[in-house]
């Protein structure tokens, strides 16, 4: 429903936000990081946001990218990860580490978010590669340079499923890592290159 809300940040608290909208005050729920970095009071700010509605409570919440914006809705679709179970986890981890925490099945580094246990780390790793595969049964891929290239190197394929992880299309991810020199870089530093060049 909601997009993006612009507007004066008036009041900025441990959880949330508040920002001002033509006279309107939303309150706009956010990481902890999120809200660190969003600005200083009577700054224009601009949150990408996700309107919750329930029975007994109607919420937003905002994030300051996209990137974030999708893996707080890929969170949501895990059994057993409710929206303030997400937003703890966007303040403890960013994307990039993410998705490569879920495609290299690091559960460790997710048990050091709080709140998030084994069993909780081995759920989200599972279902989130488990919707991977998913995807790329339904999709008919056509031939491109890089897919000689993806069967030998297991870095690329990592890269481009953990861009996957994150809501991207497999074709648009190949065309970014096709113009992209990716030899002598990091699997973490592919993802998070390949982020800044979809997010644009």
């Amino acid at each position: 429903m909601l997009a993006y809300i612009k507007g004066s940040l008036e009041m900025k608290f441990d959880n949330y936000v508040v920002i001002d909208v033509g006279g309107l005050g939303y309150k706009v729920f956010m990481s902890e990081k999120a809200i660190e970095e969003i600005g200083n009071i009577g700054d224009m700010v601009k949150v990408h946001t996700y309107y919750r509605v329930r029975e007994d409570d109607i919420s937003i919440y905002g994030f300051l990218s996209n990137e974030e914006l999708k893996m707080f809705e890929l969170l949501l679709g895990v059994s057993g990860i409710g929206a303030k179970s997400s937003i703890t986890i966007l303040s403890n981890i960013t994307p990039s580490s993410f998705a490569l925490a879920v495609i290299t099945s690091d559960t460790s580094k997710l048990v050091k978010i709080p709140g998030v246990g084994a069993k909780s780390a081995a759920r989200i790793i599972l279902e989130l590669k488990d919707k991977i595969k998913t995807i790329e049964a339904k999709s008919q891929e056509t031939a491109t340079k890089l897919q000689e290239a993806i069967v030998d190197d297991n870095k690329l394929q990592e890269a481009i499923s953990a861009l996957q992880v994150l809501g991207y299309n497999r074709k648009e991810i190949e065309k970014v890592f096709e113009k992209m020199d990716i030899e002598n870089v990091s699997l973490e530093d592919m993802i998070r290159k390949g982020l800044s060049t979809l997010a644009k």
